[in-house]
């Protein structure tokens, strides 16, 4: 029988990244394949919003990945520029528009602090009601379209029954369902409508056992495991070298949450634990350990709500609301939050003026897109799309 292998060079196998696939160094020029450049988006439905990925492959195998943001820009800190203090916070819920509360409060909070306002308790306590059911329902989107990315379209329908239920508490509350406005500087826009405490302690009964149910549809499922264990791998020294915050450092396995490291409003009355990576599955800061990080944190937000609820003070939701929001001359201010996709840092400059001279945002979202090369190198295309969405972006805010 012929030697198939005759005239064929020996190929010096190597594996030159931990846990990922080999690259084939082969003597003869004439057989290496060439490569190829993809364009992912910026239309494509797993890039989360209008985001183009220029994606060069060696076959299947992803040798770079590099992503072309502003498709989105919508000049929101040059507007803020040009807009009394209150104006502006419409424009924070259109950054991140999953967690539209998230944002309102964090730009809030650092004008309040220039200001240096009493806030009263209830007020307090609202903000972080509404601040923790607008981490759930950002949870539970990324846990829905992570699904679909993958394949599996039925968590999306459950994800979306219950962000039904918390659209609809926003909404007796204020008006709207997804972009609010509704905390203001000293205050918020409404109090709570009658019948708000009740519903709420409803949802959150019956959000106790849908966690499990999420659990046994997608985060144990076979085919979800084998997708997400051990591809992407951010260990934890990159995971600070870029400055990644919030699920995405914790799925690294940091301990670190801005409510309990350095906590604002009321959350150092509040107990609360801090999910982080542990590689159950695989390798500690995969996909999947920045996945059940979420998972896991909606619980915790639950548990918030419900001592938020069992503590909340009676008050005047107005009586801080100043007439006109006009902060010292030059003065400045730095606060950063923990949303729901990391820490959003506002910073803020006041020429004397009831119009800001400066207000600048830093974006968790932009500093998780930067690490994306690194985590797609060496593995396949379709792994790119299981990076992306384990990476919880929202090119609104990326983009601003």
């Amino acid at each position: 029988m012929a030697d198939v292998t005759q005239g064929v060079p020996e190929a010096d196998v190597t594996i030159t990244r931990p846990g990922l696939l080999p690259v084939i160094e082969l003597e003869d020029d004439s057989l290496q394949s060439d490569m190829m450049t993809i364009n992912m988006g910026p239309q494509h439905p797993s890039t989360h919003g209008v985001l183009r990925l220029e994606i060069k492959t060696d076959g299947e195998v992803v040798e770079q990945a590099i992503p072309h943001i502003g498709y989105l820009h919508r000049c929101f800190e040059k507007h803020a520029e040009n807009l009394t203090y209150p104006q502006v916070i419409p424009f924070t819920d259109r950054m991140d528009y999953l967690a539209a509360m998230n944002n309102n409060l964090a730009y809030v909070l650092a004008v309040e602090k220039l200001l240096e306002l009493e806030i009263p308790e209830r007020v307090e306590y609202i903000r972080v009601i509404m601040a923790e059911l607008n981490r759930i329902a950002s949870h539970l989107v990324s846990f829905g379209t992570y699904g679909m990315d993958l394949g599996a379209f039925t968590p999306f329908l459950f994800a979306f029954r219950e962000r039904e239920e918390i659209f609809d508490l926003f909404e007796m509350t204020c008006g709207a369902r997804m972009l609010y406005n509704y905390i203001w500087v000293g205050g918020v826009s409404h109090d709570l409508p009658v019948g708000f405490i009740e519903k709420t302690r409803s949802f959150l009964k019956k959000f106790e056992g849908k966690l499990k149910e999420y659990n046994d549809l997608l985060s144990y499922n076979k085919i979800f495991v084998e997708r997400t264990a051990n591809v992407g791998i951010l260990s934890l020294e990159n995971a600070y070298s870029y400055n990644l915050t919030g699920p995405n450092l914790r799925g690294s396995g940091a301990q670190w949450d801005l409510r309990k490291a350095e906590p604002y409003s009321i959350y150092d009355r509040l107990e609360f634990d801090v999910p982080f990576g542990k590689g159950d599955m695989g390798t500690v800061g995969d996909c999947w350990d920045r996945y059940m990080v979420r998972i896991l944190e909606m619980g915790e937000s639950a548990r918030i709500v419900s001592q938020a609820l069992d503590q909340l003070p009676e008050g005047d939701v107005h009586k801080a609301v100043p007439r006109n929001v006009k902060p010292p001359k030059d003065v400045e201010c730095y606060f950063r939050s923990e949303n729901p996709r990391g820490e959003l840092g506002v910073y803020v400059i006041s020429d004397g003026t009831n119009v800001p001279y400066r207000v600048r945002v830093k974006s968790p979202c932009f500093t998780a897109m930067s690490v994306f090369d690194v985590l797609c190198r060496g593995h396949y295309v379709a792994d790119a799309v299981a990076i992306i969405g384990s990476l919880d972006i929202v090119l609104g805010e990326i983009d601003r």
